[in-house]
């Protein structure tokens, strides 16, 4: 069946956007980024990784947004010495003493619909495994039992990233990762006052979605229409890979789901280059983040103004961040005359270095833009004076 704009089931994700997603920003000042990358993941179940320092709202925000969906919800604390029976449940006593090994789920992870792991990367290698055929297959297995899980979309949130492979191999299951920080002082009031309504339930909490709405709203990817981006797609791909950012071939089609959901959302049955804003998300360092930025930016540029009529927000906040920027320049001005700068290497970094110098015209502060495009002179000098 081909999905078209007048499809009746594209209000799905209209009140996905409408019934849960916009009162989710009214309640949390200055979260809108964290809202809509759990709303786009959400559409296209697929997982999201929070990054940010403790007392920054990520696990208010899951739970906000688990009590507005029908469905059952699981969240757990995860420590260095959590057990496989803290989230999926104990053995059955009664089937033990008959002879059978079978797991009691009632009211564990393996009953859930949206599942939110704070603290991620304290899993140990007890649950590991377990953990990881749940995230990419939605299935929990232990022993001889083999369960199909109803999950919609797990949520792992934590204060740092992955240092070790077998950490890296549980982040790999994320799809998306956005960071999560403290809101800007000149906003205090506004979270204050937010907070307190929060806190005394002055805000109205009543589910509108439920989790069947969800599924048959994943379902809808499938029909969505991508030969519209699908060359723009290609480009943007291997654009990220010639700079230096890893993108399989098993990510660069899950993305399209991704895709297909930003365009679902905003109503729309066929995809454009405003879709591709979600690619900005899928840093594994916060080194990567300017650079993936820009060359995402550089497709969002070049956007006719049909498209970007009916965009997602996110598709207009490409504006860098010209503090972070100055870090990118930090960072990549002490890996210049470095071994690993030299031959291969050396392209690579003038390819950073020209994104990032490419970014430098975005800064809406005059006075940063010119500091930052003189760094930018003097870092192409620092490359072609030989060592």
């Amino acid at each position: 069946m081909t999905l078209s704009d007048a499809d009746p089931r594209l209000e799905l994700g209209r009140r996905l956007t409408g019934e849960v997603l916009a009162p989710l920003k009214a309640a949390f000042v200055g979260k809108d980024e964290v809202i809509d990358l759990l709303g786009v993941s959400l559409a296209a179940g697929e997982n999201l990784f929070i990054l940010g320092p403790p007392g920054t709202a990520k696990s208010a925000l899951v739970h906000e947004l688990a009590r507005r969906l029908e469905g059952r919800a699981f969240d757990y604390l995860l420590t260095r010495f959590t057990e496989p029976n803290e989230l999926f449940g104990p053995f059955d006593i009664r089937k033990l003493r008959e002879g059978e090994l079978v797991t009691n789920t009632e009211g564990m992870l393996p009953e859930a619909s949206l599942v939110f792991l704070d603290e991620l990367l304290n899993a140990n290698s007890a649950i590991l495994n377990s953990l990881l055929t749940v995230l990419n297959e939605r299935v929990f297995r232990r022993g001889r039992e083999t369960r199909k899980l109803p999950l919609v979309m797990v949520v792992g949130a934590s204060n740092r990233l992955p240092e070790d492979d077998a950490l890296g191999a549980l982040f790999d299951r994320f799809l998306l990762r956005v960071h999560c920080g403290n809101v800007p002082d000149e906003r205090l009031s506004e979270v204050l006052a937010a907070g307190w309504r929060l806190d005394h339930g002055l805000i109205e909490r009543r589910a509108t979605v439920a989790i069947e709405d969800i599924r048959r709203l994943q379902a809808l990817l499938g029909e969505a229409d991508l030969s519209m981006v699908e060359s723009h797609y290609v480009d943007c791909i291997r654009r990220l890979r010639a700079v230096g950012i890893p993108v399989s071939d098993r990510r660069a089609v899950k993305l399209q789901r991704l895709v297909a959901a930003s365009a679902i959302l905003c109503g729309r049955a066929q995809a454009n280059r405003t879709d591709l804003w979600v690619l900005r998300y899928i840093w594994d360092t916060e080194d990567q983040q300017e650079v993936i930025a820009g060359v995402v930016q550089a497709v969002l540029d070049q956007c006719d103004p049909a498209e970007l009529a009916g965009a997602h927000p996110r598709a207009h906040g490409g504006t860098p961040d010209a503090e972070e920027l100055a870090r990118e320049f930090d960072r990549l001005a002490e890996r210049i005359g470095q071994p690993e700068s030299q031959g291969a290497g050396h392209a690579l970094l003038r390819d950073q270095l020209g994104m990032l110098a490419g970014r430098c015209a975005w800064v809406v502060d005059a006075q940063a833009r010119t500091f930052l495009e003189q760094r930018a002179q003097g870092l192409w000098q620092k490359m072609e004076t030989p060592a």
